[in-house]
């Protein structure tokens, strides 16, 4: 049975694409079947998974409005190994023809249902706003993994992200819950940082992960190349952190 996360945080600009292409690529490694669905219609996953999002024939879009099964969009990262559910800019236009669907909310999760057997772990790259399609990314996971960065803003943010997780699990999916919380573009030098990174272990305990990972220059290089950071560069401290990042989660699973 495969498990499904959502990584998520309705504030832009905090590694929830470099999170999922990172944590897919590791936990393939690992040995885990993993597939990527990228949810975002400017497609960053897709594109930092080394898959040509101009040239898709089919997507996440022909899957959610009910064009094209799973197995027919999914395609294989050349570079990461996992499996891809692509996105394209046609995922923009989802969110007006979602509206008049029946099940609009549970798209995602009747196709991958269907498919609960091919992969141990399923991760969802949402877009950095709750529309319709974060909404679908919430209602298929059995978990959320949020990454954050340890500023001040990140917690107000925070505090809204848990609201909406409260509300998803109380009206559309009993299964939904928060997995864990993930410190990223962490920067020892700075006191602010290891103030909330403090603040957040204190409030949440053991929901933070205990890998942290690090800000990476090689990180945000590999995109570039359409390759994964662990793959791009294993030893550099970014590509470790993540590979840490993903022994937890295979470990963390295992509890739930």
């Amino acid at each position: 049975m495969a498990r499904i996360f959502c990584v998520a945080n309705q504030k832009g600009g905090v590694g929830k694409t470099t999170t999922c292409v990172n944590l897919a690529a590791a936990l393939h490694e690992a040995g885990q079947r993993t597939l990527l669905v990228d949810l975002d219609p400017q497609g960053n996953a897709t594109m930092g998974s080394g898959v040509d999002k101009r040239g898709l024939t089919h997507s996440v879009y022909q899957v959610l409005v009910g064009l094209a099964a799973l197995d027919h969009a999914r395609v294989a990262s050349p570079s990461g190994g996992f499996d891809v559910l692509p996105a394209n800019r046609d995922l923009a236009g989802a969110e007006v023809e979602l509206v008049a669907l029946e099940r609009r909310e549970r798209r995602l999760r009747d196709a991958l249902q269907a498919f609960d057997n091919d992969y141990d772990f399923v991760l969802i790259d949402c877009p950095p706003s709750l529309s319709l399609l974060t909404l679908n990314g919430l209602c298929a996971a059995h978990g959320v993994i949020i990454p954050m960065q340890c500023e001040y803003f990140a917690l107000e943010g925070l505090s809204d992200l848990v609201n909406t997780i409260k509300k998803v699990h109380a009206n559309l999916n009993r299964d939904l819950k928060i997995i864990g919380l993930l410190r990223v573009m962490f920067d020892t030098r700075m006191t602010l940082q290891q103030q909330v990174s403090a603040q957040l272990e204190e409030h949440f305990g053991e929901k933070v992960f205990r890998a942290v990972v690090p800000r990476n220059v090689r990180l945000a290089e590999a995109p570039s190349h359409g390759m994964p950071g662990v793959v791009f560069d294993r030893n550099a401290k970014g590509a470790q952190a993540y590979m840490a990042f993903a022994a937890e989660m295979i470990e963390r699973v295992k509890t739930l």
